[in-house]
């Protein structure tokens, strides 16, 4: 596992999104094993995204750098993470809508290139199946975005959830429930109890694997995923077996993590690319 320590939130940002960037552009280093991309000839790039206020610095940043002209979404296809049961894609609080609103709209991608769970589908067990054998039928994801709640959940496997588990119908917990009722009101019996995502299996089956995380509510959660051992009821930890993990954080973030951990991770970073800001 890599932890790439920046100053603050935006800085984690800017590395984030350049770093996707890179990948998609396919300036990957010599004898990596990650599929280039973004040229004619090769295979598209197949990116899994997030939702939540966690990745919004790095969608502006990427929306930045694609109307820069350093970046192109044109052969990158997307699978989102997850999506409320019983909301439709057109009310504000659906993921769908956030994707286009914040991200998708604003970018050269190919809107049958976008993969998004469907919270309304007749049969939500057979959509989670679909789900995953679109995943399949694309060669795999090759990297794999997220961010991490402060439980230190991916995606919407809560504390207790399956290491090996895949994409499937996941009752919410109401601490999760009360955290996302910002956007209904500040009323958490109006955030939907149930939800479709893909599993920890799903996100670990990924190339590779990019966490941002930043905020003095994430550091214990943080301080579990890098110096804990490998737990479920901390499903962050999962990405300790992961052979290309990678978390970006803030300094606020490595608030509960060792002083000599932090250096060592300072220190092996600084012999690969400068720390930047």
């Amino acid at each position: 596992m890599r932890l790439i320590i920046l100053r603050d939130y935006d800085s984690a940002s800017r590395w984030a999104a350049g770093y996707i960037a890179d990948r998609i552009n396919g300036l990957t280093p010599a004898g990596d094993s990650v599929p280039e991309a973004g040229s004619s000839g090769k295979k598209p790039f197949v990116l899994g995204l997030p939702t939540g206020s966690s990745p919004l610095g790095v969608y502006r940043e990427l929306i930045a750098l694609r109307q820069a002209g350093k970046v192109s979404f044109a052969r990158v296809i997307t699978f989102n993470m997850d999506e409320y049961v019983g909301i439709d894609e057109d009310q504000p609080q659906s993921y769908h809508r956030f994707m286009w609103d914040n991200f998708l709209s604003h970018i050269d991608i190919d809107r049958k290139s976008v993969h998004i769970l469907n919270g309304m589908a007749e049969d939500l067990v057979e959509e989670c199946r679909a789900y995953e054998e679109a995943v399949t039928a694309c060669g795999g994801i090759d990297l794999f975005f997220g961010g991490m709640g402060a439980d230190g959940h991916i995606a919407f496997n809560e504390p207790g959830s399956s290491l090996r588990s895949r994409t499937r119908v996941k009752t919410l917990t109401m601490d999760t429930r009360i955290a996302n009722a910002r956007f209904f009101g500040g009323i958490p019996d109006r955030v939907p109890s149930m939800a479709l995502t893909v599993g920890v299996g799903t996100v670990m089956d990924a190339r590779e694997v990019l966490i941002l995380v930043s905020g003095y509510s994430k550091a214990r959660a943080l301080r579990a995923a890098v110096e804990g051992g490998v737990n479920h009821m901390w499903t962050i930890s999962c990405l300790q077996m992961h052979p290309r993990a990678i978390i970006v954080c803030d300094q606020a973030a490595t608030d509960e993590l060792k002083v000599g951990t932090v250096r060592y991770f300072r220190d092996i970073e600084g012999l690969r690319e400068p720390m930047g800001s």
